[in-house]
């Protein structure tokens, strides 16, 4: 295989694939999302609280750029790369250019590499342009603000900007994982269709299964929880191994489902007439039992190894947050706070609400915090209770009555309309 022959076919596939009017209406799409999702979060005063960040739209665009990430790794990149590879290899056997094809000066090994390389240029192209779209509208529609951690501190521009950008990046690995995937159905069900619809359909089974069950094993195989690792970046101690783990994953799914499709094409026989065979039922349906073995099985092994959630884990993460966070709002409204403060806990408890004590789902922590009374008593314990709503992968969104901690939006020192830092409270830790 010479690389003159590569670069040949890459050459071509690219100029193919930058003609089609899907791709350009992509890179469209791409483009102008996050400004136009930036543009309605600006008229309104709601925020999508439910995603990670989401309550922090309107007070730094490093929030925007995040709460995009969230929403294209769970569905957008993944399509941006059925769409740009799906039919990549099926489009020769469309319009039966395969002999055509095969008969000039690039070999079958040449044109596959040449293909693979023009589908993983186009989908990093695109998620990248996407990434750039995504800080650019933040900073010009919100501002380039500094944004607050998963552990409750405050992190600076600079450093936000850096682990955006890293954020991006790392969700790099699963796109093309799900690219390689879009080749393989492409390869062998010669079928477009099939190329561009079945890794939408793989992703949305992964949303799902990511839902079921309490273990981390089975969850950390599918590719798309790689989507979420960047996580683990935004807290006071970052860990590394489920980002280790998620880049893991991603490289086997993308070595796995390209030897795969390399077997499958060299094996192919382009030589005499095509002989025109009825489809029948039988290939569709044996593909669908086994699809849905495969979905049953992760389903079934969703339960498999330790609970990643725990009240220790729990416990650990959400009560420095909460103080960092009650330090903050005491800022914000202008009141003086000594450096080091802390809030005194007493006994604080986080326990799961469910038959099991570990795992995902619904929880409650409650903190009694201790307030300061005047004379010599003794401090008064204040309960404040928190729903907390966590993850398989540690992270939370926790929310309380604002009876304690106030509304969603407060005033701070100069009058200006801020998020109140306690009213929803993001967090992630480690589940390994």
């Amino acid at each position: 295989m010479s690389r003159a022959g590569v670069r040949s076919v890459y050459a071509v596939e690219v100029r193919k694939l930058s003609s089609q009017l899907a791709i350009r209406l992509l890179a469209l799409v791409c483009l102008l999302a996050p400004f136009l999702f930036g543009a309605i979060l600006k008229v309104q005063s709601g925020s999508p609280t439910d995603t990670l960040y989401g309550v922090w739209v309107h007070s730094s665009g490093f929030a925007l750029s995040l709460v995009m990430l969230a929403f294209a790794g769970s569905w957008g990149l993944p399509l941006v790369a059925a769409i740009v590879s799906g039919d990549l290899f099926s489009a020769e056997d469309r319009y039966g250019t395969w002999k055509l094809v095969l008969t000039r000066s690039a070999t079958r090994g040449e044109v596959f590499a040449g293909k693979l390389l023009a589908a993983a240029t186009f989908t990093l192209a695109l998620a990248g342009l996407a990434a750039v779209a995504s800080l650019v509208a933040g900073a010009a529609l919100v501002g380039p603000h500094a944004l607050v951690s998963l552990s409750g501190s405050q992190f600076s521009a600079g450093k936000v900007l850096l682990l955006v950008a890293v954020s991006w990046l790392l969700c790099l690995l699963p796109t093309l994982a799900f690219a390689s995937l879009a080749i393989l159905l492409s390869i062998a069900s010669r079928n477009g269709i099939v190329g561009v619809v079945g890794p939408a359909l793989a992703a949305l089974a992964m949303q799902l299964l990511l839902l079921v069950g309490s273990g981390i094993w089975a969850h950390m195989l599918l590719v798309s929880s790689a989507f979420t690792t960047w996580r683990a970046l935004f807290t006071d101690h970052p860990y590394y191994g489920q980002l280790a783990i998620g880049v893991a994953v991603s490289l086997a799914w993308i070595g796995a489902c390209t030897a795969a499709s390399w077997l499958i094409l060299r094996k192919r026989d382009f030589a005499g007439t095509p002989v025109v065979r009825r489809q029948g039922w039988a290939v569709p349906l044996r593909a669908a039992v086994a699809i849905s073995a495969v979905i049953a099985l992760f389903a079934v092994a969703g339960n498999w190894g330790p609970a990643g959630a725990t009240p220790t884990r729990l416990k650990a993460s959400f009560i420095p947050a909460f103080s960092n966070l009650t330090i903050l709002q005491q800022q914000e409204l202008g009141r003086n706070v000594p450096p080091g403060a802390k809030l005194n806990f007493a006994l604080p408890s986080c326990s799961r609400r469910g038959s099991t004590p570990n795992g995902p789902g619904d929880w409650v922590c409650t903190i009694n915090v201790l307030i300061p009374t005047p004379g010599s008593l003794p401090p008064q314990p204040t309960p404040v209770s928190y729903d907390i709503s966590v993850q398989w992968d540690g992270c939370y969104k926790a929310q309380s009555p604002p009876a304690f901690i106030g509304q969603q939006l407060m005033r701070d020192a100069g009058g200006a309309q801020v998020v109140n830092p306690l009213y929803t409270i993001y967090g992630c830790f480690n589940t390994l």
